[in-house]
């Protein structure tokens, strides 16, 4: 027996999945990452330790599942900033996806129209944590970085270089903010109206599914070397493919720390309000029409700490008040970088309202959870959901609240609990690189909406967006 290893470098944690043939995860380790949040709404990770928790993921699967191992497919955290040397060894922290430094200058480049530029020629809409504004915060505050630095990359690729050698991207990661989602190359034009053409050679070469050979060095104690190393997409699009998301119009809900919603679409819509991402897919002619907002499970785990509960507090929180959250309200926008889909709004702010003394700190659980799932039909409303839906993320893993998203959305879900669907797409990227038979997709439970909750949702719902409306003419600065 074979086994291909799925590799998912998360924002707090690296897990490591080994699939057999049919499908069956045999094996799983995982390491936590250390997040620092510092002052000034700003998150950084080592690199070096990051890479470290790879390569104790891969030496634990390889001394626990002793099979030849077919590949090894990486997949990760999306956006930032990497910047490494030569060897991918760190220059300085790297820069994360929830940063929001670059509030400033996304600011600029909204007012002087360079945001709605890059949209209308790539479909992506650019937020402080993407690698574009970083690069150019970079360029003002610190320069010698910059000049340190023989790539400015993402987790995953930085991941693969030290385990290969190989410099580059994929086309996922590279969508935002300047590659031609026609082409699949690098739009020069947009690189030089950011400012930022002095650093082109930073971006490393992109292909549609980099494919390496693990170093006899990278692992000692893993897979042997010469073991083909594939570098997936990016952890949004790896979780579609995992989930087996391939249809026109189908979309994914992964309820993590982001909300991330994604339909897959056989055109490149530029043409409405600047929002969200249009991410690559290893086939042409294939993208992901993506809403990643930043209101995931952050948001509830926050709520659950003001209230003194946990997660396994979840479903009596939720069984102890009605849908409607006994009239309590909630804006779940908690994240120090604002909203980044299915709008940007950098000063994004959340709130509560409706609250009176006979509150219990179960309404303000349940309006936060109704909050959410309001958010994620906001954006699956927005990316053009059609089709059929699945969702995983550790949200997924509370009946009650899959249930909250199903009756909210008014549709069946076919969830996929318990499973490492990001690892799994990476390691069905593996297969499809190296032309092997397809990995099966994972087991899903269906959860119905229940009618009558359908109804008074769909009135919460439109209650939800007008307040969003109301607020967001108040986000005007920090």
């Amino acid at each position: 027996m074979r086994v291909t290893i799925g590799v998912d470098v998360g924002t707090t944690v690296t897990k490591a999945v080994g699939f057999t043939p049919d499908g069956r995860a045999v094996a799983v380790a995982s390491r936590p990452t250390v997040l620092r949040r510092l002052p000034g709404g700003r998150y950084e990770q080592n690199p070096d330790q990051v890479a470290a928790s790879v390569g104790e993921v891969l030496a634990e699967l390889a001394a626990r599942c002793p099979h030849p191992v077919t590949g090894i497919g990486v997949t990760g955290q999306g956006d930032g900033l990497w910047l490494v040397d030569r060897d991918a060894r760190a220059v300085r922290p790297a820069v994360s996806w929830l940063d929001g430094r670059a509030v400033g200058i996304l600011a600029e480049w909204s007012a002087d129209g360079r945001t709605a530029e890059v949209f209308r020629r790539t479909g992506n809409h650019l937020f402080p944590g993407a690698s574009g504004p970083l690069l150019a915060w970079m360029d003002t505050h610190e320069p010698a970085a910059l000049a340190g630095a023989a790539t400015a990359g993402y987790c995953k690729d930085v991941v693969v270089q030290r385990l290969t050698g190989l410099r580059a991207t994929e086309v996922s990661d590279a969508s935002a903010p300047f590659l031609d989602p026609h082409t699949r190359r690098y739009d020069e034009s947009l690189i030089d109206a950011c400012g930022l053409g002095r650093h082109r050679d930073l971006l490393a070469p992109v292909l549609a599914t980099p494919v390496g050979e693990l170093t006899a060095t990278a692992v000692p104690d893993g897979p042997p070397a010469g073991t083909p190393v594939v570098a997936a997409p990016y952890d949004l699009p790896a979780t579609a493919i995992g989930a087996g998301v391939t249809g026109v119009g189908d979309g994914v809900l992964i309820v993590g720390t982001t909300l991330a919603c994604q339909v897959v679409t056989d055109r490149v819509r530029t043409d409405g309000p600047p929002a969200g991402l249009t991410l690559s897919l290893p086939d042409p002619g294939r993208w992901l029409r993506a809403m990643p907002a930043m209101v995931g499970s952050a948001a509830l785990d926050w709520v659950l700490t003001l209230v003194g509960a946990t997660v396994d507090d979840l479903p009596a929180l939720l069984a102890a008040s009605p849908p409607g959250a006994n009239g309590v309200r909630m804006l779940p926008f908690l994240a120090e970088a604002g909203e980044r889909a299915p709008f940007t709004a950098p000063h994004a702010r959340g709130s509560f309202d409706g609250l009176r003394l006979g509150t219990a700190r179960a309404d303000l659980v349940r309006a936060a959870c109704e909050a959410i799932a309001y958010s994620a039909r906001h954006c699956l409303t927005a990316a053009g959901l059609t089709g059929r839906l699945s969702a995983c993320g550790g949200g997924i893993a509370s009946a009650e609240w899959r249930q909250i998203f199903a009756d909210v959305l008014g549709r069946p879900i076919h969830a996929h609990t318990g499973e490492q669907v990001g690892a799994r797409g990476a390691a069905r990227t593996v297969h499809a690189a190296l032309d092997l038979p397809p990995l099966p997709g994972p087991p899903a439970a269906v959860v119905t909406p229940d009618p009558a909750a359908v109804a008074d949702y769909e009135a919460g719902y439109a209650d939800y967006l007008r307040r969003l409306e109301r607020a967001r003419t108040g986000w005007t600065g920090p």
